[in-house]
């Protein structure tokens, strides 16, 4: 079951987000029993890019032999 402060990998594009299926957030809330999480998808840098609230469907844990990826994130 994914907890708060899990990090999560998007499955699907949020293009009015700029976010891309396969980008990683951190879950800072969980809505109900695990049917939504609000997650944070922050830069390399550590700044906020957006905070968005996703159905249980639309993310999934990161995986134990995952590495992150680098990209430009695309400007709204």
């Amino acid at each position: 079951m994914i907890k708060e402060h899990d990090r999560v990998v998007l499955a699907a594009t949020v293009p009015t987000e700029g976010l891309v299926a396969d980008d990683v957030g951190t879950v800072v809330h969980v809505y109900g029993d695990g049917q939504a999480y609000e997650v944070e998808f922050t830069t390399l840098e550590g700044k906020t890019a957006a905070v968005i609230t996703v159905e249980a469907a639309h993310v999934r844990p990161v995986g134990k032999r995952e590495i992150t990826h680098a990209r430009e994130r695309a400007s709204r």
